[in-house]
């Protein structure tokens, strides 16, 4: 059996190489919340470990790239650094004119940033070897005069935070939009969570959550992204970082991170996508400051779920499929991960919720009420449970930064 994800290094060697395992299939590790080691599990073909073929940029280059990094070149920016727009010859990789080649982004460091080399490997090793069509394409790299960069595909239209928390008056995400970012973000965890030596994201959030052309969700920074536990382990112990709000609540009372922390994040994202409602916002009434804290008592009830909804969808959802998303994401936010459903079982439910269609008006209310009037009635995760199951520690990562890659 190959070992696709060799032990992290300190530093990097340009000309690292991993394994690639057989095609279709990878061997996966225990599932890191107890129980047996699980067999063989079907990659989807659109996802896969790569031997890494990253471009090594020069300085030089990637100034001339982004036009020596221009403030009105800027796409956002975070604890790390600043995310530039630039151009580049889509052949040979070679910097060029605005508007001509393809649009790259350029991710730069920060002079002052502590986390700055640590997140730069990490992008590095699991970008650089790791292809899945949810997840954003590393292109190159660059370490120099203690610069780092990192060279990614342009994702066109940003974070699903930039479009999920507009002001009034902006566009609203339709409910098959947001329906389908959220099964393109549950692909790319799934994709993480079942590769040989689990990759535990760390830091799913909507700010992380990139949307191309199309509105295809794509997962971005991966500076925080941690080997999941080996040999029999529940969990790997490492220092409290992340985003408060989305952080799971073992790994910030411990330190203890599992798998499945990271179902919880992808529950505050659906929670998220719900209500149209950042995780944290302080100009809330008082009582509703932490979203989670606030709307989990309402979920199972049918009214008040109905006021918890986004009002800029206007009602154009299907009232079953939201009240079984509701369900996901109170076994998604349960407090022991042991408990939590994995994201295969979240993916297959949010297909389900897909194929659900609106009724026609009027015919959706005594019916409705019958069936889901008591929080009794089987969740679409119920039978399937299996029983093994802003920034913390740096304010520069707050939630209202769009820190786009």
């Amino acid at each position: 059996m190959g070992n696709c994800c060799p032990k992290p290094l300190d530093v990097l060697p340009p000309t690292s190489k991993f394994s690639t395992p057989p095609s279709g299939t990878v061997a996966a590790q225990p599932s890191g919340d107890g129980g047996d080691t699980r067999k063989l599990v079907d990659v989807p073909a659109i996802g896969k470990i790569i031997t890494p073929n990253l471009k090594m940029f020069t300085l030089a280059e990637l100034k001339s790239a982004t036009r020596d990094f221009r403030p009105d070149s800027v796409l956002g920016g975070g604890g790390f650094g600043t995310v530039y727009k630039g151009w580049l010859d889509d052949k040979t990789f070679a910097p060029s004119k605005v508007g001509v080649g393809m649009p790259v982004a350029v991710k730069k460091s920060n002079s002052d940033s502590e986390q700055g080399l640590k997140e730069w490997q990490a992008e590095v090793k699991f970008l650089g070897k790791l292809s899945h069509q949810n997840l954003v394409k590393l292109i190159g790299y660059c370490w120099e005069e203690k610069t780092f960069l990192l060279v990614y595909e342009h994702v066109q239209k940003g974070s699903l935070e930039s479009h999920l928390f507009r002001k009034e008056g902006a566009e609203a995400l339709s409910w098959d939009t947001r329906l389908n970012i959220a099964i393109g973000a549950a692909r790319g965890l799934a994709f993480l969570h079942s590769t040989e030596k689990q990759v535990i994201y760390r830091d799913f959030k909507a700010a992380n959550i990139l949307l191309d052309a199309d509105y295809n969700a794509k997962l971005s920074d991966f500076g925080l992204a941690k080997m999941g536990p080996v040999n029999g382990d529940s969990h790997v112990t490492t220092r409290i970082v992340g985003t408060y709000g989305y952080a799971a609540p073992e790994y910030m009372a411990t330190g203890h991170l599992y798998v499945r922390s990271d179902v919880y994040g992808f529950g505050v994202v659906l929670l998220e996508l719900l209500t149209g409602l950042r995780v944290l916002d302080l100009n809330r009434p008082r009582g509703e400051h932490n979203l989670v804290d606030w709307a989990r008592p309402m979920l199972p009830d049918k009214k008040k779920l109905r006021k918890l909804m986004d009002p800029r969808l206007e009602g154009q959802y299907p009232s079953k499929a939201a009240y079984q998303i509701a369900e996901i994401i109170l076994q998604c936010l349960e407090p022991d991960p042991k408990t939590r459903p994995s994201m295969e079982e979240i993916l297959e439910c949010l297909e389900q919720c897909k194929g659900i269609k609106m009724k026609p008006r009027g015919k959706n209310t005594a019916r409705d009420h019958r069936t889901h009037s008591n929080y009794g009635h089987r969740s679409p995760l119920h039978v399937k449970k299996t029983g093994s199951g802003n920034v913390i520690g740096n304010q520069s990562h707050h939630a209202h930064i769009n820190r786009s890659y």
